[in-house]
């Protein structure tokens, strides 16, 4: 049997386009499941931080963050959000950039390691997306982190020790050392079999397309072997 094709993302919980992007994903490898010979795929999740010094508890809303962090006036704010809310819609997603809550994200990042030791990775990465874009709920404090930890499956107070102990947060470095290596300068970002490189919030056809080419590619040296 062909081994899964493996599927590396670089993303960050505060990242807007990159929970796009992983809907996308899921929506295009969806789209692959009735072929005859349908690819098999294992996605796995990488820490980024966009904004690794942003506070755990930012006094502002989205429009503030934007101004200071990024030198963006309130002016050239609006439209962006206006423009991301509405490809978030087109993926099937309600974003609340009204509601959003500012944080810093190294703590979920940890959270999302200790996740995927457990076996829950992607229901704790949808988890923390969901809260944090699409109902305002803070994604910085070890005490939402905790109750966000059950919701995705998780025994609420291993989570609380895993943060508490701090012990993953050499697991984030180790995931945001690789993205310096592979020379990954923002995200969302699909390493797609450790070869091919995908940047940004493709659209669901485009990464159903790579991967049935890469499913191919595999039968096709399968077969010459």
């Amino acid at each position: 049997m062909t081994d899964a094709i493996k599927i590396d993302v670089w993303s960050d919980i505060a990242c807007p386009w990159c929970y796009i992007g992983k809907r996308n994903l899921e929506t295009g490898l969806a789209a692959t499941a009735d072929d005859a010979d349908a690819p098999r795929v294992e996605v796995t999740f990488h820490s980024y931080e966009l904004s690794p010094d942003t506070p755990v508890d930012f006094d502002g809303n989205e429009v503030d963050f934007l101004s200071q962090h990024k030198g963006m006036t309130p002016e050239q704010v609006k439209p962006m959000l206006d423009r991301v809310t509405g490809v978030a819609a087109e993926a099937g997603l309600e974003y609340r950039f009204d509601l959003l809550k500012h944080t810093n994200t190294v703590k979920a990042h940890e959270l999302l390691h200790f996740a995927k030791e457990q076996g829950l990775q992607k229901e704790m990465t949808e988890r923390l997306m969901s809260a944090y874009f699409t109902e305002g709920r803070h994604v910085g404090r070890i005490d939402d982190l905790v109750e966000l930890a059950a919701d995705a499956g998780l025994d609420r107070e291993a989570a609380r020790d895993a943060l508490e102990s701090g012990r993953y947060l050499e697991a984030v470095r180790a995931d945001q050392a690789q993205a310096q290596a592979y020379g990954i300068q923002g995200v969302p970002f699909f390493v797609i079999d450790g070869k091919y490189g995908v940047s940004g919030a493709q659209p669901a056809e485009a990464f159903a397309q790579i991967a049935r080419q890469v499913w191919s590619e595999r039968a096709e040296a399968s077969a010459a072997s």
